[in-house]
């Protein structure tokens, strides 16, 4: 599904309806994946003084955080197992 080497998905794989909430969490870490090697790339820019890639890539990571907290949101809503270990850890709480 994803390449085994960098943990990227495929443009074939990001044109795929989601199905399940799996599909939904790999969406998830491929954004927080990006948005993290868009976070060093400004890093670096900054460090170089370059201040156009540095506003280049953080937009970019911040654009990928959002991207990503939206489909960790999905596939949370998405999990009607996740309310039953809920109930099942408020009970015991």
């Amino acid at each position: 599904m994803t390449n085994e080497h960098t943990g990227e998905l495929s443009a074939e794989q990001l044109d795929e309806e989601f199905e399940t909430t799996g599909d939904y969490h790999r969406m998830a870490a491929h954004h927080f994946s990006a948005a993290a090697k868009h976070h060093l790339l400004a890093a670096e820019a900054d460090d170089e003084g370059d201040a156009e890639a540095n506003a280049r890539h953080a937009y970019l990571a911040y654009r990928h955080q959002l991207n990503a907290v939206q489909y960790s949101e999905i596939a949370v809503m998405d999990n009607e197992s996740l309310e039953d270990v809920l109930d099942d850890v408020m009970a015991n709480v």
